[in-house]
């Protein structure tokens, strides 16, 4: 049997042309290995959760799930490409860690129904199984602004993953919880909604889906391209700037990342968090914490290319109205579907490391809005 190249991922050239040229660039795209499995984590009924008033609970959860994974894929010295999206992520993972990070999800699986009443989906496809099933999954490395590096993926790979995992209802299978604790160590999640920068007044989740697989490159570079005219370049649409974050360090919000955590409140360690959250006030007025929050920004995930164009925007009312004119257009022509929500906030959670480059802030519109915008293309895909 040949050996696993667990480091395909972490080998992978990164990439720092336009994003709309990468697309059409075949040579800067790897085939996935078969022996790589992806990992998907969903919350069912999230659209219900959402307009029940859970989203933060909702992103949290999703966040959460990240966390744990790449907690583990860290101990073993592996990186690996992830997908966040909104109400639950995406993985794609070599055989030496799939064992323990579907145990690690089993556990978090069950946290998550305990204290958020939430059912989360977790289940596993080889890679193997999509291309003997005729679909595609290849991978580039892109550097955003600020050297944030993001897997994309072209090719449908990862959406009939989806769509195999979430037909499994009721199906068991073999992984089962750990008696130890989840490592979701680095995890934190306390920046208020954060309003659109200064001179923007909305933001935009938007999803966009290319109706056929061999023509994905083609529309994905033609709606970057209209949306890099529309609203400038990754810095001028960034929904997340310095002066609008606010911390919220209530009790409340502390409890419920201990309850992911820990499954439960340990009064101890919540009046210890509350210490810490005192002494990060501080620290942002330091060089070193203003630093951090500049980087912060820069490595916001504001951008998911999962054979999906997924991204959160801020801007005017007007540049989205003609964003849609163009999009509709596009997808009158059968080139695609779209769906987006509008709000006036976004929600960010993080993954911190460390406080240098080890940190990842994962943004959505607030109210749901990468799960409402989904829900537009679902009923577009069903024909309704």
């Amino acid at each position: 049997m040949p050996a696993i190249n667990q480091n395909f991922y972490s080998d992978l050239r990164v990439n720092t042309i336009p994003l709309a040229e990468l697309f059409i660039k075949d040579e800067l795209f790897n085939n996935v290995p078969a022996d790589w499995h992806i990992i998907i984590t969903d919350i069912k009924g999230s659209t219900l959760a959402v307009t029940s008033g859970q989203h933060e609970n909702v992103n949290f959860v999703a966040t959460g799930s990240i966390v744990s994974v790449l907690n583990i894929a860290f101990k073993h010295n592996i990186t690996v490409p992830f997908f966040f999206g909104g109400d639950g992520a995406t993985f794609i993972v070599p055989r030496p860690i799939v064992d323990t990070v579907m145990q690690a999800l089993a556990l978090y699986k069950e946290n998550t129904r305990k204290n958020f009443d939430f059912e989360l989906r977790t289940g596993i496809v080889p890679v193997k199984q999509v291309y003997d099933e005729g679909y595609k999954l290849c991978i580039s490395k892109y550097c955003t602004s600020g050297n944030f590096t993001i897997p994309v993926v072209l090719g449908n790979g990862l959406s009939y993953a989806e769509k195999v995992i979430k037909g499994r209802e009721g199906e068991s299978l073999d992984y089962m919880a750990q008696e130890e604790e989840l490592d979701l160590t680095g995890m934190q999640c306390r920046w208020d909604k954060i309003p659109p920068p200064k001179n923007t007044e909305e933001v935009v989740s938007l999803l966009v889906v290319a109706r056929e697989e061999n023509k994905q490159a083609e529309v994905f570079k033609k709606v970057i391209c209209y949306i890099d005219e529309i609203y400038g370049d990754s810095e001028k649409r960034q929904p997340i700037s310095v002066p609008k974050l606010k911390l919220k360090s209530t009790f409340d919000r502390l409890g419920r990342e201990m309850k992911v955590k820990l499954g439960r409140i340990k009064v101890m360690e919540l009046l210890k968090e509350w210490v810490v959250m005192l002494y990060v006030y501080v620290y942002f007025n330091t060089k070193e914490g203003k630093h951090y929050l500049n980087r912060l920004v820069e490595m916001s995930d504001t951008l998911v290319i999962d054979g999906k164009i997924n991204t959160v925007i801020s801007g005017t009312s007007a540049q989205r109205k003609k964003l849609q004119e163009v999009l509709t257009k596009l997808e009158n022509d059968g080139e695609l579907y779209f769906g987006f929500h509008v709000s006036r906030e976004s929600v960010m959670s993080c993954y911190v490391r460390d406080l240098e480059d080890g940190h990842i802030h994962f943004v959505d519109g607030s109210e749901g809005g990468y799960t409402k915008a989904a829900g537009f293309i679902k009923k577009k895909l069903a024909g309704m």
